[in-house]
């Protein structure tokens, strides 16, 4: 028994060590651009799902006011009663707002690096891209993040909008909220919708951009592929900003109302 007692602890102590060794090369890639940038295309990707998603159920408002509505309610009761109303609704928006965070974090430390590196002389890029990601990228980066705060205290808190219909509890939704009539009221102040349209056009130009470079990063620009990658990046993004524009432009020209 001993022996075998000495061989199941050897086995642990090997695996423990096989799992920090794996743990040291993970932080070890973390820590240089390429890391970074790989952990950008992943976050990237999650976000550029959700901004599909979320566009092709806004689009809904154009189906009218009760398949709205219910779309809104089903978006917050959904999962039940395996758990709680509003429960999986939640599991989205912390899953969503961790790899915001990751991506913001790895992207100010993909942009210092390359500052320092300029600023000692050891690189010199002067292709169109990489101009575009230090001037564009990270300004057009942080009017999306204030814009998304916005938002959420605009069209989901309810706050920042003087007619919002809420309820307190998700249970309640169903009958006393009424989301197409939260948009409506809320783009048909001027203001309001040109800064969800301004919004918009820098979300496109972030995803242009983000396609365009996460193919590269995850190695997926092969011969056949990297020919399209401008084009299905810039399709997409404008797919997503003309989508998401047409809402409060229709809203203002009185035909969702």
């Amino acid at each position: 028994m001993i022996p075998i007692l000495r061989t199941n602890a050897s086995g642990t102590r090997a695996d423990s060590g096989r799992n920090g060794a794996r743990m040291q090369r993970v932080l070890r890639l973390y820590e240089t651009s390429v890391g970074k940038k790989a952990v950008m295309a992943v976050t990237g990707a999650v976000l550029f799902g959700f901004v599909i998603v979320h566009m092709l159920g806004n689009l809904k408002i154009y189906t009218g006011e009760a398949h709205f509505n219910e779309y809104a309610v089903f978006l917050r009761t959904v999962g039940e009663p395996a758990v709680p109303a509003g429960g999986l609704l939640w599991i989205t928006r912390i899953v969503l707002l961790a790899c915001v965070g990751v991506h913001f974090v790895a992207a100010v430390q993909v942009w210092l690096q390359s500052r320092r590196a300029r600023s000692q002389g050891y690189t010199k890029n002067d292709d169109l891209s990489f101009s575009y990601a230090s001037r564009t990228m990270r300004w057009g980066g942080a009017i999306i993040l204030a814009f998304v705060l916005y938002h959420l205290l605009h069209l989901t808190i309810g706050v920042a909008h003087p007619d919002f219909i809420g309820a307190a509890h998700p249970q309640a939704w169903e009958h006393h909220v009424n989301a197409y009539r939260n948009v409506v009221t809320g783009f048909q102040v001027p203001w309001v919708s040109l800064a969800y349209a301004v919004a918009m056009v820098f979300l496109g130009l972030h995803i242009y951009h983000g396609v365009w470079s996460a193919t590269q990063t995850l190695s997926l620009a092969g011969t056949k592929v990297k020919k399209w990658r401008r084009p299905f990046a810039a399709a997409v993004a404008a797919i997503v900003v003309l989508g998401n524009i047409s809402i409060p432009l229709s809203i203002l020209a009185g035909w969702v109302g």
